[in-house]
């Protein structure tokens, strides 16, 4: 089958690979119809999500078709169409009974207390082949699996595999009430979701932070207040905005690759962070990571700006949610500002299975649109090149969609 494989860093192919096979009675076997390309993925590529094992397959974003099911599998038959959460559960354990689904207990292959089971990600993930492949084997088919109603067509489930839950997730961490204020910093596809998710929970002002035109005429759609952050110090913005209050909940969506102001009047604070910044990524990028690959695969030159930030923005007793991605090598956080604010803080690896069905429900009743978000859908066969373009942040590309068959 055709399937995206990791090499090494900044080395991804599309390669023919041996199709998965049922390796225990709970498997199941998913003909994937549609899959995606995610910003985590790009931190593998880059080096600042490390760990990778070569000769894994990419991706954690899928939905499809069951082909086959192991024998104790019982509430999934061949032919049921699925959507695949990026995380894998039990169902059964401390973590998953209490909403913790991405931390069980029993899912990641190299033990208990070993943290996230994902597809396509780290060896300390498992590691588990991914979902840009034609077909995946789905281990604990039964508690991770969710079945899709006819209405919901493939190019909105894609969405539901994992970005919309994870930026329902950062609204849901951040403890929005009716008429918070609430800033959410990027406006990548997670952070276009997570403002999607303030909006439905009532947010009263949505801030949204980022550089890019295309992102932030998005967020305007979703019907945030942009900050272009080259043009603008986004902190004294946000406190001019709220009477020098500051905003009561912040949510990052950007995580390890974050990059540092270019021009405008944040450029002269985050220059004078340049030599912490530039430890920060000796501390977390891998072997190979930082090189330029004619100019692909660079990582962000400013791990910690985001987190800054955050603090310095949020009101006294404010909320930080934290679902942008940062490996554990990342030591950096303005934790005394934080702590004399009595600022909450609160983060992690989306419990996808906790939040797919009630947003599979919402889309289906027409309460969402997640459409809004996908802004290409490209054959596997173009899937490199695709890559290069998100990876670009080239105008236009937002959220890519791929065809796993075409």
């Amino acid at each position: 089958m055709k399937a995206v494989v990791f090499l090494g860093v900044g080395d991804i192919r599309l390669e023919y690979v041996p199709e998965p096979k049922i390796e225990r009675p709970t498997d199941a076997l998913v003909r994937l119809t549609a899959s995606a390309i995610c910003g985590t993925d790009l931190h593998m590529i880059r080096g600042t999500l490390p760990g990778m094992e070569a000769g894994t397959i990419l991706g954690h974003e899928g939905v499809g078709v069951i082909e086959e099911a192991g024998a104790s599998v019982r509430d999934f038959k061949v032919g049921d169409r699925v959507v695949v959460p990026s995380t894998i559960c039990c169902g059964k354990c401390s973590y998953c009974t209490s909403g913790y689904q991405s931390q069980c207990d029993e899912a990641n292959p190299n033990g208990k207390q070993a943290g996230t089971a994902f597809f396509g990600g780290p060896k300390t993930t498992g590691p588990i082949h991914g979902l840009q492949a034609e077909y995946a084997r789905v281990p604990l088919a039964d508690p991770s699996l969710v079945k899709l109603p006819p209405e919901v067509a493939d190019d909105r489930a894609i969405l539901l595999s994992d970005i919309f839950p994870t930026g329902y997730f950062g609204a849901d961490l951040a403890e929005i009430k009716p008429g918070d204020a609430v800033c959410v910093f990027g406006c990548g596809p997670v952070g276009l979701f997570t403002i999607v998710s303030a909006r439905l929970m009532g947010a009263g002002r949505v801030f949204a932070v980022d550089a890019l035109p295309d992102r932030l005429e998005k967020a305007r759609e979703s019907g945030a207040e942009t900050i272009d952050f080259n043009a603008e110090h986004p902190v004294k913005k946000l406190k001019d905005a709220t009477d020098g209050v500051g905003v009561l909940r912040a949510i990052d969506a950007v995580g390890v690759d974050a990059y540092r102001p270019e021009t405008g009047p944040a450029y002269a604070g985050s220059r004078a962070m340049k030599s912490q910044f530039k430890e920060e990524q000796k501390e977390i990028q891998s072997d190979g990571s930082g090189a330029t690959w004619g100019g692909q695969w660079v990582p962000g030159d400013s791990p910690s700006q985001v987190l800054q930030w955050a603090v310095e923005v949020l009101a006294k007793a404010g909320t930080l949610s934290i679902i942008g991605v940062y490996p554990e090598t990342m030591t950096r956080f303005p934790i005394g500002m934080a702590m004399n604010k009595n600022l909450t803080l609160q983060m992690g690896n989306c419990p996808h299975r906790k939040y797919v069905p009630r947003l599979i429900d919402a889309v289906a009743a027409g309460k969402v649109d997640p459409l809004k978000v996908l802004s290409q859908v490209e054959p596997m066969t173009d899937v490199i090149a695709a890559y290069k373009a998100f990876d670009d942040r080239r105008p236009g590309w937002i959220k890519v969609e791929l065809m796993p068959s075409a």
